[in-house]
């Protein structure tokens, strides 16, 4: 590897060269597809690439030229401007007969509609072939007559196979990756890159590339998981009071809060009243509480909750500070559920694991022509055209379709809730024969 290739980034190092090394995009990509196509008949139409970050934009754009042999100019929409456009025109000029010019314009969603405006002419005459890429719906982004004058491909996300693939890719290659260097990656480790990505082909190499230097730094060579852990480490926000009295204090309030002892919670509530605690701060507690510990069981909680720190935040001390003795007493003594709070961590804990899922398409409003053509909204069943405005459609990703999060307890308001969400599904069961949660 030359001293300038080792200096660039892993990422950018590790750009394949032809479609046969590109992972993911099948669907584009693969043989008999539009790109596959596109290139074995030599000839190139001015492009719209539109996917998330990471996902082979810049990367397709450059096989793309390099296949039809065409000069290819990198052109930033963030960096550049008209001046620059003149000067790629002139250029191209200059080389018409020699080779055609294939302008990439990156985040072409930053140009504005009269920097747009300054491409239409020289891409309708063909002396430019333009290839924009962007993360915004070229719908909302891109000027008409230059939407009308390209072909729009969508891009997907990297699945995690496809980013695993690139790593170990990576770490193989000894002339552009990190071969040859004794390195060695346990597979859960790639695996948690791969997770983390989300998709983002740049950020799982980058996550890579710093977790090399780590462990060539601890002698090992050898990336583990918790080599991985630290490089993807979160930092955590500290709350400024770190006495240990301030915190046994709250916690005690909690725990006679959820064991639905009044006593016990107004003397903690004092204790901490009388410590010179911020009572705007025991509130917000309480609000939290509010919907951790009683949740729709009684959802007045959070509305008493919620009222306690306006009349607080109204009157101040000490005649604010009764009504944060009526929120205690009315939360000690309402039903308890922790469904809610249950429902959140399932749910964070599906999104840490699965990522960011599309949107099904029947979800999706579909305001323009494009994403009509694309599939947004078909299908998609109104609720109040429907009998008892139930609809069986699916509203999770398709990888979570029938999962369910919500459990609600048999406790104060959560009971009807249970009992409601019980006749639904019956009531839906009967019509399509499918059971769910």
């Amino acid at each position: 590897m030359t001293e300038s290739l080792r200096n660039r980034p892993l990422a950018e190092r590790m750009r394949p060269r032809s479609l046969a090394d590109f992972a993911g995009q099948e669907h584009l990509v693969g043989k008999g597809r539009l790109l596959h196509d596109l290139i074995s008949g030599g000839r190139l139409p001015s492009l719209l690439l539109w996917g998330p970050p990471g996902s082979g934009k810049t990367t397709l754009a450059n096989i793309l030229a390099s296949s039809v042999r065409a000069d290819f100019v990198f052109f930033s929409a963030v960096l550049s401007g008209v001046k620059e456009i003149r000067q790629i025109v002139q250029q191209a000029e200059a080389r018409r007969q020699e080779a055609a010019t294939v302008l990439f314009v990156d985040e072409i969603h930053r140009f504005s509609k009269s920097q747009q405006d300054a491409f239409l002419p020289h891409v309708e005459s063909g002396l430019l072939t333009l290839i924009g890429a962007t993360t915004e719906n070229p719908s909302f982004e891109v000027i008409a007559p230059l939407l009308s004058r390209c072909q729009v491909l969508l891009l997907k996300p990297l699945t995690p196979e496809h980013i695993a693939q690139i790593l170990r890719r990576a770490l193989d290659d000894a002339e552009q990756g990190l071969g040859g260097q004794g390195l060695t990656a346990d597979e859960q480790a790639l695996e948690l890159i791969a997770q983390f990505a989300e998709g983002d082909c740049r950020r799982a190499l980058n996550c890579l590339e710093t977790a090399a230097a780590l462990a060539m730094k601890n002698s090992t060579g050898r990336i583990s998981t918790e080599i991985v852990g630290e490089v993807l480490q979160e930092r955590t926000l500290r709350y400024d009071k770190s006495g240990e009295e301030h915190y046994n204090l709250i916690s005690a309030l909690h725990k006679s809060l959820r064991d639905s002892d009044p006593d016990g919670a107004c003397y903690w509530l004092g204790r901490m009243l009388a410590g010179g605690e911020d009572p705007l701060y025991i509130a917000r507690r309480l609000i939290r509480f509010a919907s951790e510990d009683v949740g729709i069981s009684d959802p007045r909680a959070l509305e008493v909750a919620l009222s306690c720190r306006q009349a607080y935040h109204l009157l101040g001390s000490p005649e604010g500070e009764l009504a944060l003795y009526q929120a205690v007493v009315y939360l000690a003594t309402a039903p308890k559920s922790n469904a809610l709070y249950m429902t959140e961590k399932k749910v964070r804990a599906e999104i840490r694991q699965s990522g960011s899922l599309p949107v099904p398409l029947h979800l999706r409003n579909a305001p323009t022509k494009l994403m009509q053509d694309f599939g947004y909204g078909k299908g998609y069943q109104y609720a109040h055209d429907q009998q008892d405005a139930l609809t069986a459609q699916e509203h999770l990703p398709e990888q979570l379709a029938g999962k369910t999060f919500y459990q609600p307890t048999e406790r104060g308001y959560e009971a009807v809730v249970k009992e409601r969400l019980l006749k639904w599904r019956e009531l839906l069961r009967q019509r399509t024969g499918k059971r769910r949660g």
